[in-house]
């Protein structure tokens, strides 16, 4: 019974945390960030205590809301002459004529999705490092517990705590105000704000291990940030919707990355039945909208990609010729050693692994390659394709010393099964 009241209250965390805490930072002020999670965990551990002896309510959600909205009030309250509110809602709230007017307006579904555009900006504003970003964004928006985080970015809790920390600190010495910017501001920012979400997904999906649930919501709660801000009419960038089709369509193919002993599978060997059709579809319409739009930008041409892939019907049907040009296209804007690989991968597909190894050939001195565990497997697999299976197997060998998580060694023990075999 009790586990059963838990993982409700589990459930109703993850989904309605972030839009509590994104209200009641609007109420108390972006320097009391901290204050409004406190308030929001308080009325959780109350739930999940009072709801143990009583069973849940029929309106769950709508009773932690009241809970919190009475906490905040109490806290307005006890401390007006203490802390400094920086919100006018905050003066509201401190009088009784006032409260139940305001408290009915800002917890309106308008209000609460206009609150957590509020906070996406304010987690991604550029005066935070990066890492602190989505560390943030994932605490404060997304529900995610310190451990959860630090199990995503496989590091230790102490090092998150000091993110979140550091992150609260800078907001609240800028002053920064809870608010959208709007003008050249917004383009700006918005560019911050997407490069952030992407960090995020990228966390979920490309991550060698860790728990699988948590890297799966990691990207839906990207595409759900994502779709905050295309639900804005006031935010008119195609970005948005190619950054939504890009990660809609790769997040179709994450059921179907690992087998039943969690090996992974590469594009080749997935099972294409898995992959999820109305994900694909989706994507494919965010896409098509973007396109509309007179812009082309990295998530257009890798959105495009995926799209490439997902509607071939079987891996031998893959337009590689399209794929091509596209990386051609994006190599014009991101010159980066990553890109220069993937187009590598897809020239050993237009053409032959010889020429795809001349390609990397050039690049092979980059530092970012040397503990970059799909450098050598990609290499390794061109080797073996052009009939060098000894340089294939030294490579595998070499990538086993990387510091890497049990799937993808078990990918390359496998991968090292099958070149030895080949005589």
């Amino acid at each position: 019974m009790k586990r059963a009241i838990s993982d409700k209250i589990d459930h109703l965390f993850r989904h309605e945390y972030g839009k509590l805490v994104s209200v009641l930072t609007k109420t108390f002020g972006t320097s009391n960030i901290g204050l409004a999670e406190d308030v929001v965990q308080e009325a959780m551990l109350e739930a999940l205590n009072k709801w143990s002896y009583d069973g849940v309510p029929t309106n769950a959600v709508g009773w932690i809301y009241k809970v919190a909205k009475y906490k905040a009030v109490n806290i307005l309250n006890k401390e007006k002459y203490k802390r400094q509110y920086s919100s006018e809602i905050a003066h509201h709230l401190q009088s009784e004529w006032t409260v139940e007017p305001t408290l009915k307006h800002i917890f309106t579904d308008k209000e609460i999705v206009d609150d957590q555009l509020r906070m996406i900006f304010t987690c991604c504003n550029p005066i935070i490092s990066t890492d602190s970003q989505v560390a943030l964004t994932l605490k404060t928006l997304c529900g995610f517990s310190i451990p959860e985080i630090a199990k995503a970015f496989l590091t230790n809790e102490e090092n998150i705590n000091k993110r979140l920390v550091r992150a609260r600190r800078t907001i609240k010495d800028a002053n920064t105000p809870f608010e959208v910017p709007t003008g050249k501001e917004l383009e700006a920012r918005l560019a911050s704000v997407l490069e952030t979400i992407y960090l995020l997904f990228n966390e979920g999906y490309n991550a060698s291990s860790g728990d699988n649930l948590v890297r799966l919501e990691l990207c839906e709660e990207a595409i759900r940030l994502a779709e905050i801000i295309a639900s804005n009419p006031n935010i008119k960038s195609s970005n948005i919707y190619a950054l939504l089709a890009l990660m809609t369509l790769n997040t179709s193919r994450f059921n179907s990355r690992m087998d039943e002993f969690d090996n992974l599978l590469d594009l080749e060997h997935q099972q294409r039945s898995q992959w999820d059709k109305e994900l694909i579809k989706k994507g494919l319409y965010y896409l098509e909208f973007a396109a509309h739009q007179n812009e082309v930008s990295i998530y257009h041409i890798l959105a495009t990609i995926s799209a490439l892939h997902c509607t071939a019907s079987d891996y031998k049907s893959t337009d590689w010729i399209s794929i091509l040009h596209m990386y051609d296209m994006l190599i014009e804007i991101d010159k980066s050693p990553i890109v220069l690989l993937n187009r590598a991968v897809v020239i050993s597909k237009t053409s032959n692994p010889k020429k795809a190894l001349e390609q990397l050939e050039k690049i092979k001195d980059n530092s970012t390659f040397h503990s970059y565990l799909p450098y050598y497997t990609t290499k390794a697999e061109l080797h073996f394709r052009n009939n060098q299976q000894k340089i294939a197997i030294e490579l595998l060998n070499r990538a086993l010393k990387l510091p890497i998580g049990k799937n993808h060694k078990s990918f390359i023990n496998k991968r090292l099964q099958e070149y030895s075999e080949i005589k």
